[in-house]
Order: C-alpha cells, then sequence, then structure tokens
C-alpha cells in the first residue's frame, strides 16, 4: 500500500519572534495555537493507515521559518496535500470580528476546493463558530506547493470570547481533530483497527475446606517428625489425633 504524505506547518514563529501575530493583551502568540493544533494532527493523524508525515515549521516556535524554505520543503518531499495553520485578527485591538474560514490559492486545484469546504465545515460543526466560508488569497504557501493545499484561520485573536477559545487545550484539540477529519474524508483515509487486548480471568480460589489424611504414624517416630516440620515450614495448619488400637 502506497503512503499519503501529508505536510504541515504552524504559521509564524512564537514568542515574538514574528512581529505582531499574538491577542491584543499579549497573553498569547498566534504560534501557540497554531503550534498546539499542528501537534495535536500529527498525533491524530497516527491513528490512519498508510500515513506519513513532515512538519515544516520550527516545532520549537523558536524560529521563523521563511514562507519559501517552507514550500520548498514540501514540494521536494513530494506531500499530496498540504494544510497550514493559523489565527486569524482583524487589528491589534479587541473588535467584532469573529468566525472561522478557509483560503485556497486564487486560482485553486479542484481538490483543493475541495479538501477546503470539507475542512470548513468539519471545524464550524465542531466549534459552533460563524461559518466565513472558502476562501481565495494569494498567500506564498498555498501559492507555492505543487498539491493541494489549504491555510485555515480557526478563529480571531482581536475577539474576546475566540481569543479565550484560542488558549484552550481543549478548542485546540477539537480544532485539530476536525481538520483530520475533513482531510480524511477528502483522501478516504482509514483509520487502523483497534486491537482489543483479552482481559485474562481472575484465579478462582475454592471456599470449600479439605480435610487431607495422609495416614498412620507411630508417636515419635521419624517419618512422624518429618511431616510436622515440612507443615510447620510451609505455615500450613494440622491436628493429630491419637487413635488407641
Amino acid at each position: 500500500m502506497s503512503l499519503f504524505k501529508i505536510s504541515l506547518d504552524a504559521g509564524h514563529g512564537g514568542f515574538g519572534v514574528t512581529p505582531g501575530k499574538r491577542v491584543p493583551d499579549g497573553s498569547m502568540y498566534e504560534w501557540d495555537f497554531n503550534g498546539a493544533v499542528v501537534k495535536n494532527i500529527m498525533a491524530e493523524l497516527l491513528n490512519y493507515e498508510g500515513v506519513t508525515m513532515l512538519r515544516v515549521d520550527d516545532p520549537t516556535g523558536k524560529t521563523d521559518v521563511p514562507l519559501k524554505e517552507r514550500s520548498t520543503k514540501v514540494n521536494n518531499w513530494g506531500s499530496h496535500a498540504h494544510i497550514s495553520v493559523h489565527a486569524n485578527a482583524a487589528s491589534d485591538e479587541w473588535g467584532p470580528a469573529h468566525g472561522v474560514e478557509t483560503f485556497t490559492y486564487t486560482s485553486p486545484s479542484k481538490t483543493s476546493v475541495e479538501l477546503a469546504t470539507k475542512v470548513q465545515n468539519s471545524l464550524i460543526k465542531a466549534t459552533g463558530l460563524t461559518d466565513r466560508g472558502v476562501k481565495k488569497a494569494d498567500f506564498h504557501i498555498i501559492r507555492e506547493t505543487h498539491m493541494p493545499s489549504i491555510l485555515v484561520e480557526c478563529g480571531f485573536m482581536s475577539n474576546k470570547e475566540e481569543a479565550a477559545l484560542l488558549k484552550s487545550s481543549d478548542y485546540r484539540k477539537k480544532c485539530a481533530l476536525a481538520i483530520v477529519e475533513g482531510l480524511a474524508d477528502q483522501f478516504n483515509l482509514k483509520k487502523k483497527p483497534v486491537v482489543v487486548k483479552p482481559v485474562s480471568k481472575p484465579v478462582e480460589t475454592s471456599t470449600v475446606k479439605v480435610n487431607v489424611i495422609t495416614g498412620w504414624y507411630t508417636e515419635g517416630s521419624s517419618g512422624l517428625a518429618a511431616l510436622e516440620k515440612f507443615l510447620k515450614d510451609h505455615g500450613w495448619k494440622y491436628r493429630k489425633e491419637i487413635v488407641k488400637e
């Protein structure tokens, strides 16, 4: 079975290495969200058959890998699809803009549009946020990559309510799972079969008491002494009966 190659990038860099790209109060960089979503996407894709992955941003977030370097890596690797993860912003101040949108290049392939539509629908269903639709843009990462490519904007950092969601680990995972769902639907990816480990049955122990009769011994004999020693050494209780002939 041939491998399906999926490449991913978390937009920008973290720790302030990319100018701007943060919530207005500075409490989160965009990469904090983007990087977490990409990490969750990759973890979820491990559950699918025949999938291999390439991440082309800096997974530490400490550098902002140039866009040209990212697209070159993706093309040279021969990815079958590329997804760039982002969080949106309308300005550097808090504002009303809200919702989720997914971008293709201005002259996209049919598969790019289909992928974008499925991922967008999956994100809206999972998040319940406003559907801003599938749009076109001249972004480098979806223009210069030679395979179906999309860029997702999973909410607005400049919106207080959505900024709170973007900081949430639960929302980040929710977005990741929704993106994978759309990707799997478009390319017919199949989940690996679940391996169920057999549950070992507990060893049954009987509560019935058993009286063990070993035979007759003469009082003071070596045989009786050896038997008593054996029982005592093993912590077993025993009882002697004196029988008069």
